[in-house]
């Protein structure tokens, strides 16, 4: 139930009446203001037509992608038949944050995420540096997948007609060609997909995530005609060490599940449906990636892993003798990887939306177009930023620093759940995580954990990142944040 007496969209947010630095950069937003400015942008609305199927899908679209089918030739060496165990351990170091995204996404139903959990629990500034993380997650994530689209349509051509790409025009400068061409083009399908509207960009992303799981359930059915108990015999060999570091390497399959909560302000019951499908789409990844793992170990003796990039294909290849699934499978990875490029480009101009309409960055980014009710200026500006990014520049570390951005924003949810359960604990809630505030502190702890095992280059980036950011803040958004500026009552 929302507030009924929550003030219209064109009434000023109040912030708490400070003059200090310190206490203008932790003013917040109100809940009630968040959610009664749901769909509402510069001269027009968004739509409210996505439902929990379309929620669930636009999750797992953003979820299920390259990792299964790259990361598990890296993670089995390390784990050897206990990958299994570590794809169930990566997973409730996942839950512990989805738990928390699904308290606030029901709470607190808006475009922004966790950069709106964060401005209602902990103030602007911890807002902005979220928000912040959010667009290095969702921007360079875009780029770093789009080439990774251009690798494996390569690999459909080689095998269905014998032609590939040029380097010159399948890597950017500096990896060996000119222009990332196929990594532009499938930048641009996506927008072409978003600029149509939310219901059309779902629909068409729902194809793809039925086609990518289709693609796992038939290597599961090929793969375990090639089953060898012996393959179990020694299930830990190398010790619950060798697990953990399988399942820090895995967690990073998990990350997307999140974007279903920037549909918080396109979704038709977003209170009920948002929970539902964070939980839901994780569960069903989980349960994929599981028997995905299973099925390879026990196909394929885990010493005769190594990191290549195809082992799903390889093991298809070796079970049948015949080259075709390799190929088959390669379609399937050029559809999954473009339903990624898809919702992750959606996540991300969704939270450049909300922090547009709160004045913290320009009004263009929340000016929606009164046919198709998207974000038009919005789209158009982070599609070719991206794909000009993925096609012209060699992302190298910087791939890395999404990882980082992700614990981040995550660990900040984790907070903001029990922040909020203490500051608002009479606020309706559709979804209550449990055992608070002891799993969203196993959460958060997770989430640190996860960052402190990462590269000291990674920490270099992201402080670069945060840097910037911080600059453009208090040059920019510090002065223009709609919560700034004094009501039109205090300014006579």
């Amino acid at each position: 139930m929302l507030d009924q007496g929550a003030p219209p969209h064109n009434s000023r947010p109040t912030a708490p009446s400070a003059s200090g630095v310190g206490a203008r950069l932790m003013r917040r937003k109100p809940v009630e203001h968040l959610v009664a400015e749901g769909g509402q942008g510069e001269g027009g609305s968004l739509r409210r037509s996505l439902g929990l199927w379309q929620l669930t899908m636009i999750s797992i679209g953003a979820t299920l992608g390259t990792g299964i089918f790259v990361v598990l030739g890296e993670a089995v060496p390390k784990a050897g038949p206990a990958v299994t165990l570590s794809f169930v351990i990566a997973g409730l170091t996942a839950l512990f944050s989805a738990l928390s995204y699904a308290e606030l996404a029901g709470t607190i139903p808006v475009s922004g995420s966790s950069y709106s959990y964060a401005y209602a629990t902990m103030g602007e500034l911890v807002a902005w540096v979220c928000g912040w993380c959010l667009v290095l997650e969702y921007g360079v994530s875009v780029a770093a997948v789009a080439v990774g689209w251009g690798e494996y349509l390569n690999e459909l051509l080689d095998g269905t007609i014998g032609v590939t790409i040029p380097a010159a025009l399948s890597a950017p400068p500096g990896d060996g060609g000119v222009f990332n061409l196929p990594a532009l083009i499938v930048v641009l399908l996506a927008m072409a997909f978003l600029l149509g509207g939310a219901r059309e960009s779902a629909r068409a992303n729902t194809v793809m995530v039925i086609v990518k799981i289709g693609a796992l359930v038939l290597f599961c059915a090929i793969g375990v005609q090639g089953f060898r108990s012996g393959n179990y015999e020694n299930f830990m060999p190398l010790g619950m060490a060798g697990v953990s570091a399988a399942g820090a390497t895995l967690f990073f399959s998990y990350i997307g599940f999140d974007a279903a909560s920037t549909a918080g302000e396109e979704a038709r019951n977003a209170q009920r449906d948002l929970p539902r499908a964070i939980l839901l789409s994780l569960v069903i990844i989980t349960v994929l990636y599981v028997l995905v793992a299973a099925v390879a170990v026990g196909a394929k003796p885990w010493k005769n892993f190594t990191d290549s990039e195809a082992a799903l294909a390889q093991i298809m290849r070796e079970v049948t003798g015949q080259t075709f699934w390799g190929t088959l499978l390669a379609f399937c990875a050029v559809i999954a990887i473009a339903s990624v490029v898809l919702t992750v480009l959606y996540g991300q101009t969704r939270v450049l939306f909300a922090m547009a309409r709160d004045g913290l960055v320009p009004k263009a980014f929340a000016r929606v177009h009164p046919k198709t009710g998207t974000p038009r200026t919005n789209t158009l500006i982070v599609s070719l930023f991206c794909g000009v990014l993925a096609a012209a520049v060699p992302l190298g570390q910087l791939a890395d620093a999404t990882s980082i951005g992700t614990l981040f924003a995550f660990a900040l949810v984790n907070v903001a759940v029990v922040v909020l359960r203490r500051t608002r604990p009479d606020m309706p809630r559709t979804f209550r995580v449990p055992l608070s505030p002891v799993l969203p502190a196993l959460g958060f702890g997770f989430c640190v954990w996860m960052m402190g095992s990462l590269s000291t280059i990674t920490w270099v980036v992201f402080g670069v990142w945060m840097a910037v950011g911080l600059v453009f803040y208090f040059l920019y958004g510090y002065r223009r944040s709609r919560l700034a500026a004094p009501a039109p009552s205090e300014a006579k």
